[in-house]
């Protein structure tokens, strides 16, 4: 099951996008996953979720794109800055 090791991968990505920035809470952690990349997205998604359960993600939902060719990449990262919006 190498989608966990993925998983563990794309969470790194978005800790390291994130830098050393007081962590906003994440909400959203988007996939491009191409349908020749070798990977279940379904597994994948079970992965993330598991992933992004625990700090310093808190609950962030993996949201993937199905996309033509070899492509996995991170899409985007959706914050929460705390911010109201009122």
């Amino acid at each position: 099951m190498h989608e966990m090791s993925v998983a563990l991968e794309i969470c790194r990505i978005a800790e390291e996008r994130l830098g050393a920035l007081t962590l906003p809470d994440v909400v959203t952690v988007a996939v491009d996953v191409g349908d020749d990349a070798g990977i279940d997205a379904q597994n994948l998604e079970f992965c993330l979720q598991a992933v992004l359960s625990g700090p310093p993600f808190a609950g962030a939902k993996p949201v993937l794109f199905p996309c033509p060719g070899d492509v996995l990449r991170v899409r985007y990262l959706e914050l929460d800055d705390g911010r109201s919006t009122d």
